[in-house]
This record gives structure tokens, C-alpha cells and sequence, in this order.
């Protein structure tokens, strides 16, 4: 667990520890997979997981420490699968898929004009073409605005930005009105299918097989999309280490700190104290054990109180002989857990303070 220390001068105010970095998912979760479905909102609620299993679990989860890095660890993973979502590959991929869907709703819609079903299903089945091209316009739409922002960089002027942040509004709440007509059109698309009955087979088989897949496919892919969220959420709240040892394996170019400043921040060997250790130094507090800076001539030793001396990324105590990496907000960790943090996101997980920022001069920041 993190140091109750006062942060250092130059550190992240408290309450930055509670505002989020991130903004919310760039598009909302939509039935077909890609950028604007599985990509913009694949794992809402994360922060709220986090934040409820804080409250339900045990009274070592219910920690405010343990709840604030995972809500961090949360908004990192929402930023990094929007990015994935909106890659070249996945909406290409997207893209793809959709216009598939378009394509064989065509040929059935044209091979089937001799079928009279019961119920209008050609109309379904055209509101569902007519969202799947308006999902890819989106899509489109979004990814290149992300082109131009991140080709643009630090070179775009206010009037750019602000029409970017324009663009990126109206986006939002056109997928957002897509998906929630696209959940009416699945409702309505059922209760005709329903209403129709058997004889919907036999008077219009073509259409009504079709029907019955698209249906099938959104009730799928919406399974797949919860399944994945809880199993990320739960994996999120309880083992924190994987999800960042995931991160930093599939992170091709590393956007966080560098070995060299890693390396530049304190380390320190836990050792824990017996009840003879603390007659001995005249403690009278309870203690948890004792952190000594390695490297230093004297040692510097820092008393650690028994809620203090654990970690609070793996949730594990201190052990004694442990190595730990104190960052310059006095926030402390397992060095295995902190160090692929850092190669991923040069912040503290605790209170956001970054420690690369704190290495620079006051003329190169």
C-alpha cells in the first residue's frame, strides 16, 4: 500500500487522484463488432466495477488506495482499447464486415421478389442495411478526424481543435442515436419474425432465414461484448498485475517511461519487525515493517505502519526481504508491479503524478 506521507512540492493536488484523465469512449457500444461498437464501448463501467467491488469486498479491498489504482488502471485500458478500436486494421475490418452484411442483404432482397411473407420484412431488413452504412459513416467519419489530430499534433491551431472537438461531438451522439434505434429495429424485427410464425418459412424462406440470422448475430455479439466486459472488469478489480503485464506485452512502441528513468527512482528493501525489533528501536506505534533505501551511505530507513506495508496494485503485503520503488510522490510499490506500469504509463497510479515531467528542468518542461 502507498505511503500517507504528504506528497512533495511540485506533486498532483488530492483531488486530481478522483478526476478522470480520460475522456469517456470516443463511440458508443453498437450490435456489429469494430470501432464503433466493440471499440468505443466495449468495457463501460470499469471505474464503476472498480469502485463497487471497493465497497462489496473484503475490508482490504474497500481501501481507498487499492480502489484508486484500479480506477486509474480502468481509464488507461478504456484510452488504449479506443485506440486499438479505431486502428487502421479494425476499421478496415469494420468497414468490411458491415458492407458484407449490406452486400448479402442486396442479393437476397433482389433474389427473393417473388416472396410475399406476412409481415414486412423487406422493410426490416432495409433499416438494417441502411444502419449498418450509416455505422461505417460514423466510423469513417471518426477515424479520420483521429488521422488529422494525430498528424496535426501539437500544430493545431484553437479553431482546428475546436471544430475537431465539433466533429467528434456530432459523431457521438449520431452512433449513440444509431445504436438506440438499432436496438427498437431489433425488437420490432422479433415480434414480426414472432408474429409471422411458421408460415413465414414456407411463403418467404429467403427472408426470414436471413431475418433470423441477423437477429441471432446481435444477440451474439451483445453476449460476447457483456462476457468480455465482466471477465476484463473482474480481472480489472482482482488481478490487477495481468492486466498490466498483458499491456506491456502487446504495447508495441512503450508511451511511458523510459529503463534509464525508471531506474533514476528510489529503491528500497523491505524488512519486516518482530515485537524484540521494536522494543529494540523504542517504537511503541504499530508497525509494519521498515523500508531502507538502497544505494545510501547511511542507510535511510522509513517506518512503515502494518496498513502501509503492502502493495497496492497486487493487494499483497510487504514480505520480508521485498524490493520496493518509492516514486517522487512518496506513493510506494512492489518493483515487479510498478515497473511494467511505468513502461506502459509514466504516472503514478495513486495520484497521477508524472515522473518523467519531474525529471525535466524547469527550462526544458
Amino acid at each position: 500500500m502507498a505511503s500517507t506521507s504528504p506528497p512533495r512540492s511540485g506533486d498532483a493536488s488530492p483531488s486530481s487522484s478522483s478526476s478522470p484523465l480520460l475522456l469517456p469512449p470516443q463511440a458508443s457500444p453498437d450490435r456489429r463488432g469494430g470501432a464503433g461498437g466493440g471499440g468505443g464501448g466495449l468495457l463501460p463501467g470499469l471505474r464503476g466495477a472498480a469502485r463497487f467491488l471497493g465497497r462489496t469486498g473484503s475490508r482490504r479491498l474497500m481501501r481507498e488506495p487499492s480502489v484508486a489504482v484500479r480506477e486509474t488502471a480502468a481509464e488507461h485500458l478504456e484510452e488504449r482499447q479506443t485506440d486499438w478500436a479505431y486502428s487502421k486494421p479494425v476499421v478496415v475490418l469494420d468497414v468490411l464486415w458491415n458492407l458484407a452484411f449490406v452486400a448479402v442483404a442486396a442479393a437476397v432482397l433482389a433474389a427473393s421478389l417473388d416472396e410475399a411473407p406476412s409481415v414486412p420484412l423487406r422493410l426490416w431488413l432495409a433499416g438494417y442495411v441502411l444502419q449498418c452504412l450509416f455505422h461505417v459513416l460514423c466510423v469513417t467519419v471518426e477515424y479520420r478526424r483521429r488521422r488529422e489530430v494525430r498528424g496535426g499534433g501539437a500544430g493545431l491551431d484553437q479553431g482546428a481543435a475546436g471544430d475537431g472537438d465539433f466533429r467528434l461531438s456530432i459523431v457521438k451522439h449520431l452512433e449513440s442515436a444509431n445504436t438506440m434505434f438499432s436496438f427498437i429495429w431489433w425488437i420490432i424485427g422479433f415480434y414480426w419474425i414472432s408474429a409471422g410464425g411458421q408460415d413465414l418459412s414456407h411463403d418467404a424462406p429467403q427472408l426470414y432465414w436471413l431475418s433470423i440470422v441477423f437477429l441471432a448475430f446481435d444477440v451474439f455479439f451483445v453476449v460476447f461484448c457483456v462476457a468480455l466486459a465482466c471477465v476484463i472488469g473482474i480481472a480489472v478489480c482482482c488481478c490487477l498485475p495481468c492486466i498490466i503485464a498483458i499491456l506491456y506485452a502487446v504495447t508495441d512502441q512503450q508511451e511511458g517511461a523510459s529503463e534509464e528513468d525508471i531506474n533514476n527512482l528510489s529503491k528500497f528493501k523491505f524488512r519486516t519487525m518482530g515485537d524484540a525489533d521494536k522494543l529494540v528501536a523504542g517504537i511503541a506505534a504499530p508497525v509494519g515493517g521498515v523500508m531502507t533505501e538502497c544505494g545510501t551511505n547511511p542507510p535511510v530507513d522509513r517506518f512503515l505502519s502494518a496498513e502501509d506495508a503492502e502493495c497496492c496494485i497486487c493487494l499483497c503485503p510487504y514480505e520480508d526481504g521485498a524490493e520496493l520503488r518509492e516514486l517522487p510522490c512518496n506513493h510506494h510499490f512492489h518493483c515487479t508491479c510498478i515497473d511494467k506500469w511505468l513502461h506502459i504509463n509514466a504516472t503514478c497510479p495513486l495520484c497521477k503524478f508524472n515522473i518523467i515531467k519531474s525529471n525535466l528542468g524547469p527550462e526544458e518542461v
